[in-house]
């Protein structure tokens, strides 16, 4: 049974993450008139330097860090919710100072949203595996015809690989970024491959279709992605993870790829 739709929206780390900024807020206001009255805080005579206004942006990260790890946010949420103040006044600075237009801003705003997307509900970010990986992917393949699928499958790069290695088989993306999913659907159409992609999320696939699923996702999606798993996956199947293991079950093989840290997982049905 799924959880109630408040609950859904609240498991969302970003919205947790804004929620300590905004209440971080009169937190910060607070403390920089108490630093200000105590001769503290840089431009405490009047002055209202950059020096002062990145103090005040650091106390506000400050902050939100604690309050993120208040609500259980993990150590990188932190980070950025300590980092977030700053960045956003180091670059209207450099807006001033380079003279940028708003469209500038804009641009690069829309870019990473189509880019990214909906890292902020899914946790999973654009992850490139790289020729390491898609050599190991395609030594464990069985020697016959297979359907196999990539899900989150960014710019295409393994699933063009494996496609061109084995015409026997077929072999599909799916991607729920636009811009990602467009790059690949272009490479495979400019290079005539028989390589599908597919626009959305893996969620909504029934794996029991397939005989590999290949996923490079984030420990935060690991879970989710087992009980799919175990729930879909037919018998003489396999599920293949890059870098991130399942904290549910062992894998039943694991191969070094270029380093320690970049291992390929496999999980027989």
């Amino acid at each position: 049974m799924s959880a109630p739709a408040p609950r859904r929206i609240w498991r969302a780390p970003a919205l947790r993450a804004l929620l300590a900024q905004v209440l971080a807020f009169p937190l910060t206001l607070a403390a920089v008139w108490l630093l200000a009255r105590a001769g503290v805080l840089p431009g405490a005579d009047g002055g209202t330097g950059a020096g002062a206004w990145l103090a005040v942006a650091l106390v506000q990260g400050a902050w939100a860090a604690l309050l993120s790890w208040r609500f259980g946010l993990a150590t990188w949420w932190r980070a950025i919710s300590l980092l977030f103040p700053a960045c956003v006044l180091l670059a209207r600075l450099a807006a001033e100072t380079l003279a940028l237009p708003p469209a500038a801003f804009l641009a690069v705003f829309v870019l990473l949203l189509l880019v990214y997307w909906s890292t902020f509900r899914t946790q999973v970010p654009y992850y490139p595996s790289g020729q390491a990986a898609w050599d190991t992917v395609a030594a464990q393949l069985p020697d016959r015809p297979l359907e196999v699928i990539d899900i989150g499958s960014g710019l295409g790069g393994l699933v063009l690989d494996l496609a061109r290695r084995r015409p026997d088989c077929g072999v599909s993306g799916i991607e729920l970024a636009p811009l990602p999913w467009l790059a690949s659907s272009l490479r495979a159409r400019l290079t005539g491959s028989r390589a599908r992609f597919m626009r959305g999320d893996y969620e909504n696939l029934n794996f029991g279709h397939y005989d590999v699923v290949f996923a490079y996702l984030s420990p935060a999606a690991m879970s989710a992605l087992w009980r799919k798993a175990s729930a879909e996956m037919r018998p003489g199947s396999m599920l293949l993870s890059y870098e991130f293991a399942i904290a549910e079950r062992a894998p039943d093989r694991s191969f070094v790829t270029t380093d320690r840290k970049k291992i390929l997982h496999l999980w027989h049905f």
